[in-house]
């Protein structure tokens, strides 16, 4: 997710410059030695514990079991020359015995930082022995290295290959998904009293006609489409369908236009009754520190994670990075952050924020229920404790965050560590059982300290009716952050500090500050917090920008619960029409977007997870309605919700389970089903974080090249930077699948 961009620069304008510099007409020239292995394996070199020799014309290698990372065991040749722009096909074939190991191939630097520029990790004869890749090199460089890891398997295995080939100059392969039916819909369901729209691709520039068609193939609505142009963000030449005056029920509509037929939908509010418990479910199966059990969630078992029983290392003791403290904290539990094993206070923030306000709204908006979120509703372990199961579900975070406090007696006592995650990177499948890393604590940050200083607060008020004792506790541990953070008011996070987990990086704090003050004068109305907020520049700053808010960008979330959180802050209406007059903002963008999305970043720069930014847009629209009752937010809330189900360039539900093609393969090291089918995919209700401009992942610079807008995603395992699935990006469909069922 984003937490990595700023250690990978903007590929963006990088790639645009490769694509440019690649000569018309170029040389295909062989980069590697001796890739028949007819007489030798020189120059091949394997790593010590692996031995290698010629059988039956192939390399064939002896892979001891029980390392620990897919690098500890390789095969590989150095100096490799790359030229920067040039476009490179790697091409292999392999074998394994016995079947079913997955191989990580890989171009990159074959000296420290050993930057990876491609790689893809094939299951050995599940998905083929001949494999080829097209990708562009990002750099130039005479230290290059193509590379098999083999390591990180349990038991001993061999491993062949042949037939390896690295051929330069040859042309960039277009990668074109299958965006099936040139009407694009929501692929879930419409709401019967909501808006109906859809975007249909076409060269047509005249109107056209269309029908609504029952499941059964009867015509029960017909019109004709709105020509807009080309669309920027997909390049595409599309018109807008509104169907919106059809208000029957029912399932297995299509809309038929241009001698095309959409995929099916249901116009029914019930899927999003599911769909708002699904995303929240998501949660459970990101626990750390317990087992899953398999009861609660069939096919997603499985043993508890990082709780020093080996080969984990353990949560429960962890230490300090070298030189930054002399003592161990227990930092059991929580949320794994994504696909990795790390947890990060800063994102665990404002997930559990978002999680927390779901249920806030659901006591205070006029159309909320908490009923719907009551005790039973999630299916945890702890239902049945007369508890509501979403506060039972963020308590799991919230402890975890509170453990992350530095103690007292030492320094910087208050402030909470940034993060904690393994020494190094690990490969995928990697279940968090599996884990056999160093875990280490990162230094203390004033911005993790506000985002442990707001959620705590709010959760203070928020658990008061069911366990003062908690709620006193978590009260005590905000105060103390926020004491600890006016103290130490610009301690951020190193921007380098993202071996083995991200950096998070950020330098300005201002926003946390009012965040957290916000969250403290809600609970306490006291005169101290009210005054922070007030004087803070935050407070009248323009905050409802393209991209939304995010773990970096939280003054929103300060903003949005001083407007709908009951207190006396004076100028209190100002704080609300500041949120009515950005959700004007955004649906203005949303009434501009031929895909009818709050979307429009500048330049077309899509962003890492811009799914969750869309929703997040899309979650101050809705606030406007909770606000106002004005049916204009509450539409355009609702409309918010198609692109993410399918109404979009690709013709994808991004939400795992949802929608007749939805993703399914979001990087995870324990949704590995893609890379192992003993494993399963996410669970359903996963969001996928979407198009991403900069595809700073080699799978996806592989595929993507001069990518437009909303083509830049690929729903593969080894895209990170377009297919992960992260706690605040579930956060952000928790919210808005809730508000829309609510709508019903």
């Amino acid at each position: 997710m984003n937490r990595r961009r700023t250690a990978l620069l903007s590929l963006t304008a990088l790639l645009a410059a490769a694509v440019t510099a690649l000569p018309a007409a170029a040389d295909e020239v062989e980069q590697l030695k001796n890739g028949t292995f007819d007489t030798t394996t020189d120059p091949w070199w394997t790593t010590s514990n692996v031995t290698a020799g010629l059988s039956g014309g192939q390399l064939c290698a002896d892979v001891p079991g029980g390392t620990a990372n897919r690098w500890d065991a390789a095969v590989g040749q150095n100096g490799i020359t790359l030229v920067e722009g040039e476009s490179y096909r790697i091409s292999f074939t392999a074998n394994g015995t016995p079947e079913g190991h997955v191989v990580r191939a890989l171009v990159g630097l074959s000296v420290a930082p050993y930057d990876t520029w491609f790689e893809v990790s094939p299951q050995l004869s599940v998905s083929g022995n001949s494999y080829a890749y097209t990708f562009t090199s990002p750099v130039d460089t005479t230290q290059g290295q193509v590379a098999f890891q083999l390591g990180g398997q349990a038991d001993d295995w061999r491993f062949c290959m042949d037939d390896v080939s690295l051929l330069g100059g040859v042309e960039p392969e277009p990668y074109e998904p299958d965006t099936g039916p040139r009407v694009r819909v929501n692929q879930v369901a419409y709401l019967p009293s909501g808006p109906k729209n859809a975007t249909l691709v076409t060269d047509a520039t005249g109107r056209l006609p269309w029908q609504l068609k029952s499941a059964a193939g009867k015509t029960v609505a017909r019109g004709w489409t709105v020509p807009r142009g080309t669309d920027a963000s997909s390049a595409q030449n599309v018109h807008s369908i509104d169907f919106g005056s059809h208000r029957g029920r029912g399932q297995g509509f299509t809309l038929v236009a241009d001698g095309e037929t959409s995929r099916p939908f249901d116009i029914d509010a019930r899927a999003y009754e599911q769909l708002s418990v699904d995303a929240m479910k998501y949660y459970y199966t990101q626990r750390s520190g317990v087992a899953i059990r398999d009861d609660l969630r069939p096919g997603y078992g499985r043993p508890a994670g990082h709780v020093n029983v080996a080969p984990n290392q353990g949560d429960a003791n962890v230490p300090c990075q070298p030189g930054v403290c002399d003592y161990t904290l227990d930092v059991t539990g929580g949320w794994y952050d994504a696909g990795d094993h790390g947890k990060y206070v800063v994102n665990g923030g404002i997930s559990t924020w978002e999680v927390l306000s779901t249920y806030e709204r659901s006591l205070l908006a006029r159309t909320g229920d908490p009923a719907k979120l009551g005790d039973g509703s999630l299916a945890i372990p702890e239902s049945g404790n007369k508890v509501p199961d979403v506060l039972d579900e963020a308590r799991w975070e919230l402890e975890f965050l509170m453990r992350m406090q530095v103690p007292e007696g030492q320094p910087l006592a208050g402030m909470a560590h940034h993060k904690v995650h393994d020494e190094q990177w690990t490969g995928l499948p990697l279940l968090p059982s599996d884990d056999p890393q160093k875990r280490e604590l990162h230094p203390p940050t004033t911005e993790a300290t506000l985002n442990l200083a707001a959620t705590a607060a709010q959760a203070a008020r928020l658990y008061r009716p069911y366990d003062r004792e908690f709620a006193t506790e978590a009260l005590a541990a905000a105060r103390k952050a926020w004491s600890a953070a006016l103290a130490h008011p610009a301690l951020h996070p190193d921007p380098n500090d993202g071996t083995g987990g991200g950096a998070y990086p950020d330098t300005d704090a201002t926003d946390e500050f009012y965040w957290a003050a916000a969250e403290l004068y809600l609970t306490t109305g006291e005169k101290e917090f009210e005054k922070h907020i007030l004087n803070s520049p935050v407070h009248t700053a323009d905050i409802y920008g393209p991209l939304g808010y995010d773990w970096s960008r939280t003054a929103a979330a300060g903003r949005l619960d001083l407007a709908t959180v009951p207190s006396r802050l004076p100028g209190r209406d100002t704080v609300r029409q500041s949120v009515i007059k950005g959700a004007d903002r955004y649906l203005a963008t949303l009434t501009s977007q031929p895909y009818g999305m709050p979307y429009a970043p500048e330049d077309n720069l899509y962003d890492w997870g811009s799914n969750h930014q869309i929703l997040h847009n899309a979650v101050v629209i809705a606030t406007a309605y909770d606000l106002t009752g004005a049916s204009k937010y509450r539409d355009g809330a609702l409309q918010s919700m198609d692109y993410v189900l399918g109404r979009n360039a690709l013709n994808i539900s991004y939400v795992t389970g949802y929608g007749e093609v939805s993703s399914q393969n979001q990087h995870s090291r324990w949704y590995a089903h893609q890379l192992d089918p003993n494993q399963p995919n996410p669970p359903r209700g996963t969001l996928a974080g979407g198009p991403n401009s900069s595809i700073q992942d080699p799978y996806a610079q592989s595929r993507l090249q001069g990518c437009v807008g909303q083509f830049c995603y690929i729903d593969d395992i080894q895209s990170w930077s377009t297919n992960e699935h992260t706690v605040n990006w579930n956060s952000a469909l928790t919210r808005m699948a809730s508000f829309v069922a609510d709508q019903a």
